[in-house]
């Protein structure tokens, strides 16, 4: 029987991700993530629905997490459900189902003035145009329709 374990989520974390290195040197991260769906009911009435998700991160990538999110920020997760199952100490038997981060994906902007209380109020700062944009076609010249071509030279600075 085949199967397959991949989940990919896309929320905002509800706490500050907490990291801790064990006795051998491993990084292990966990955090919580929210991550919602708005539905409407047959009466046409607009519903939201949150599902909360208890995640652990390994590793490097556990190093990234902490040292760039914090409670509040987006987050894309890719990774595998886990079932954790205990006893307490009162003989009850838990279990509870989490997600083990493969791979992850920053979203929205960065935060650099964060505390400042500028910027938009979503704590992220509105991006601008890129630098080196295309002039637009008021302001190009024919000697820049050949500096627009492709380059073979940069093959080795893609990372795919």
């Amino acid at each position: 029987m085949a199967s397959f374990n991949k989940v990919i989520l896309l929320g905002n974390l509800t706490r500050d991700p907490e990291t801790r290195v064990t006795a051998n040197g491993n990084t292990i991260c966990k955090l919580g993530m929210a991550v919602s769906r708005v539905y409407s009911t047959r009466d046409g009435e607009r519903k939201e629905e949150t599902t909360f998700v208890d995640i652990d991160a390994f590793g490097k990538q556990a190093e990234v997490i902490t040292k760039y999110t914090r409670k509040g920020r987006p987050l894309m997760v890719e990774g595998r459900l886990k079932l954790d199952q205990w006893e307490t100490n009162e003989g009850q038997k838990r279990s509870k189902l989490g997600v083990v981060l493969e791979n992850f994906q920053f979203v929205g902007g960065r935060d650099d003035n964060a505390g400042s209380g500028s910027g938009s109020s979503d704590g992220y700062e509105k991006s601008s145009p890129p630098k080196n944009s295309a002039p637009s076609s008021s302001q190009a010249s024919p000697s820049s329709e050949s500096s627009n071509q492709f380059d073979d030279s940069l093959d080795e600075d893609v990372p795919f």
